[in-house]
């Protein structure tokens, strides 16, 4: 394994972590999102993110940029044990992009990514539940310029990105350097979810903290390398990551 670049790249991500501890840092957090005074941009830390990260710089950067990143996932808080870190709540986007659309209500909000039907079924449902206004929905396939494009004439006050790692961070740092005052949100397959292309894990497995498993069974063909191989080869760099760094 390479012992290089890799460790000083997960370094600068697990330094910037914001680590949520209860219920009451948590409200703090979706209060300070939900006015955001400049152009600022959420994303998630998972497991995939960091083996994305130990392999691909220029992801490693788009990521860092990010100015709130929140822990997602057990592999997180196993790597953040080992560290004597305490790893806080599961900050998952699945969970928190809902209650951000909840204190969006009544304003603009833009859906850029996944495909059609599932866009239109999210737009659909999360103006009928959450009272949004959605100003523009996108597929998650074109150049970023159509982006930027949409975003200086649209001006929506949320941006949720459903592209993926690692393309929607790069488009997330290339829409904060417009400097419009607005939230954008790195969410993963939050649009799949809300469009009904994907469904969640039971309740009961979520808080066993086996949703990756039942997401698995249900695409085994395109989860196999982020799961099956990915999880694994995330616990060997762990083990391989220094307890103790110099800050």
């Amino acid at each position: 394994m390479n012992q290089g670049d890799w460790q000083g790249r997960w370094a600068v991500i697990l330094d910037k972590l914001h680590l949520v501890g209860d219920g009451t840092q948590e409200q703090g957090v979706l209060d300070a999102l939900s006015h955001p005074a400049a152009p600022t941009v959420l994303g998630f830390v998972n497991a995939h993110a960091l083996n994305l990260v130990a392999g691909d710089g220029r992801y490693a950067a788009s990521l860092s940029a990010a100015d709130l990143l929140l822990r997602d996932g057990g592999g997180m808080a196993i790597l953040l044990r080992r560290l004597g870190r305490e790893p806080g709540l599961n900050m998952n986007g699945t969970d928190l992009i809902p209650r951000l659309l909840q204190a969006y209500q009544g304003r603009r909000v833009a859906f850029w990514g996944t495909r059609e039907p599932y866009l239109s079924q999210a737009a659909a449902h999360c103006q009928a539940r959450y009272g949004v206004d959605i100003v523009s929905r996108h597929e998650g396939f074109a150049g970023t310029d159509t982006y930027l494009a949409l975003a200086r004439s649209l001006q929506p006050e949320l941006i949720v990105l459903g592209m993926g790692m690692p393309r929607q961070e790069a488009v997330a740092a290339s829409l904060a350097a417009l400097g419009q005052p607005c939230l954008i949100v790195c969410g993963g397959a939050i649009l799949d979810f809300l469009g009904g292309k994907v469904s969640r894990a039971p309740r009961w497995l979520r808080r066993l903290g086996g949703e990756w498993l039942y997401r698995l069974a249900r695409e085994p063909r395109r989860l196999f390398m982020r799961y099956v191989v990915g999880n694994p080869l995330f616990l060997l760099r762990t083990v391989f990551y220094p307890r103790y760094r110099p800050r």
